[in-house]
């Protein structure tokens, strides 16, 4: 096998995301490429986790689609995930004997696997470790006896991790894993699925992307972190508050999500770099003062971690709904750049640019990360960090501070701006309309000027061609256009339909508005027909690029509400449909008409 999806849930506190855990690390120490996804029940505490772990001897761009190994210790928690843990007919499914449930009445409607193993796992973590905290180590157990999987990795991982808690707790461990691998070695697989080898090991980090998000605003000078904690948000704030201040910088857990907004843009207005993140129902509350941003042109990086909504929505699963908020949360005309990553290492330059553009064109930029991205771990290289530029903002100097005008109208429709301190840089920073010097006003002439500076500034950024990523066929009929956690979906789903013999072309945006009009019109002038994959109900980025370009007839929405993820093989499936369906248009035009 040249790869493996391997799915687990649990009850909170049965170890399962500790096991992906594991199992992603001592995968990784060998050579292979891996990714892995969790999701929760949105209690506080308790409940149902689960997590997804892919493991390839290629680079993985996404968890995949049906397991080929599902481990389920409790069926009711395993079954509130539904379509994130798809079961299907060649899957081997692993299930906790102590469920009752027999192997041939499981509750998989409709669904016949491969092969069944009820296996006594709690019984087992209990007669050889003592307790059945260590059911999770009898798992992987399993998993490295029947796969053939890192045995010594995760043998040394678990060596390593529990060193510290003493040689009767290791022991005990060691124990229930060995238990796991001679339980397999005694009920062997009808057809052995052993994963291929992997090269040669390489160094190599294991990160999530909330975590390379909050390294990527240091790396880019970030001074200052107001924000308030919300799922799935919260470890930007917290690794900034473990590190920020080793490099200068402060962090400020506010009382809520609009002060930690405003100190923010406060510190951007005192001259420094700023950053805050959120999800959803944060970001409506700091939308206010993304118009005060707006209007008094000042710099500031908000990351918007979606997740399911509207109101509280679902807080522990990913979704693509906030894309219409990033854009058009504001009263009166506002524009600001929206970025999105695609993946974890996307993640890190997504953010030095969203720092960068905040600070070329003093402005807020919203990212828009998803649960999924900002929460999965993926093994990726290392970070070229030298092939990064950093920008400042532009402060003004000698005949520009005499006097200072603030808003001073200019060819690039960016001003000097200065921070309190610097003599002669006072000016007034209001959220009310105002002249070149930062007066108020409520005349008509002067405010259209000033909604011209604004809107003007941002014309390069929609010609910048290098935040877009184009694959595939230049020449294509077929495309597909996706972003976010989808895009490494219809990477995959691309080469299937190459694969299948099928001209197809792929674009994912990184900056999703303003909408490059031109990048859009270029991609598809070859285009006939196509999809635009996304992970919200009503399609929002089809819906906005509707708006600002040509998009031809024969590319349509496919869609769908979140914690229902798209799979590869389903999008080339589609793929597959729409150029028959091309095919037999084709055909219908060059029959003789009556």
């Amino acid at each position: 096998m040249r790869d493996l999806v391997i799915g687990m849930a649990g009850s909170g506190g049965d170890g399962i995301v500790s096991a992906g855990e594991s199992l992603i690390a001592a995968c990784a120490a060998e050579g292979y490429h891996a990714l892995m996804t969790k999701s929760f029940g949105s209690q506080i505490r308790g409940g149902e986790s689960s997590c997804r772990v892919r493991l390839g001897v290629a680079p993985v761009l996404n968890p995949g689609g049906a397991l080929d190994v599902a481990v389920a210790l409790n069926w009711d928690d395993f079954l509130k995930f539904g379509s994130e843990l798809p079961v299907a007919g060649n899957t081997v499914v692993v299930y906790d004997s102590a469920t009752g449930i027999a192997p041939d009445a499981l509750p998989l409607e409709g669904i016949d696997p491969a092969a069944v193993f009820a296996v006594p796992i709690g019984e087992m973590a209990r007669k050889s470790a003592g307790t059945e905290k260590a059911k999770n180590t009898v798992v992987l157990g399993l998993l490295a006896g029947w796969f053939g999987i890192a045995r010594d990795g995760i043998l040394r991982g678990i060596r390593k991790k529990l060193a510290k808690k003493g040689p009767e707790v290791l022991a005990a461990n060691e124990r229930a894993f060995q238990s796991g691998i001679d339980y397999a070695a005694a009920h062997p697989l009808d057809s052995p699925r052993t994963i291929d080898r992997p090269g040669q090991a390489t160094k190599k980090l294991i990160v999530d992307g909330n975590d390379i998000c909050a390294a990527a605003a240091i790396f880019s000078g970030c001074d200052f972190f107001g924000g308030y904690p919300i799922t799935p948000s919260t470890e930007v704030m917290q690794l900034l508050g473990r590190e920020l201040w080793k490099y200068g910088g402060a962090v400020l857990q506010a009382e809520d999500e609009i002060a930690g907004i405003g100190s923010a843009l406060g510190a951007s207005f005192a001259g420094k770099k700023a950053m805050t993140a959120t999800s959803g129902p944060g970001m409506s509350l700091k939308t206010e003062i993304l118009g005060l941003a707006s209007i008094a042109e000042l710099p500031l990086v908000l990351v918007d971690v979606q997740r399911g909504g509207p109101s509280t929505g679902m807080p522990t699963k990913s979704e693509q709904g906030d894309l219409f908020q990033a854009v058009f949360s504001a009263n009166g005309d506002v524009i600001r750049p929206v970025l999105a990553p695609t993946c974890v290492a996307d993640t890190f330059a997504v953010t030095v640019e969203a720092f960068n553009l905040a600070e070329r064109y003093q402005t807020p930029v919203v990212v828009l990360s998803d649960q999924e991205i900002a929460q999965r771990k993926e093994v990726i290289d290392p970070i070229d960090t030298s092939r990064f530029t950093i920008v400042e903002r532009v402060r003004p100097r000698g005949a520009e501070l005499e006097p200072y005008v603030r808003f001073r109208q200019t060819e690039s429709g960016v001003s000097p701006l200065s921070h309190p301190g610097m003599k002669g840089g006072n000016y007034l920073a209001a959220g009310i309309e105002h002249n070149e010097r930062g007066e108020p006003t409520a005349g008509g002439a002067a405010h259209a000027k000033m909604m011209e500076k604004r809107f003007r500034k941002f014309a390069p950024l929609k010609t910048r061609e290098d935040l877009f990523r184009i694959e595939g066929d230049p020449n294509a009929r077929l495309a597909l256009v996706s972003w976010g956690s989808t895009a490494g979906v219809c990477r995959e789903a691309l080469r299937l339909a190459r694969a299948d013999g099928l001209s197809v072309k792929l674009l994912v945006p990184w900056l999703l508005y303003p909408v490059a009009d031109g990048v859009y019109r270029s991609f598809f002038a070859s285009v006939k027909g196509g999809l635009v994959v996304e992970q919200s109900y009503q399609g929002q980025l089809y819906r906005l690029l509707k708006m600002f370009t040509d998009v031809p007839a024969g590319v349509q929405p496919l869609c769908r509400a979140g914690a229902n993820p798209f799979r590869p093989t389903e999008i080339a499936a589609a793929l597959r449909d729409i150029a028959l369906s091309l095919q037999r248009q084709a055909g219908d035009a060059r029959q003789p008409q009556e």
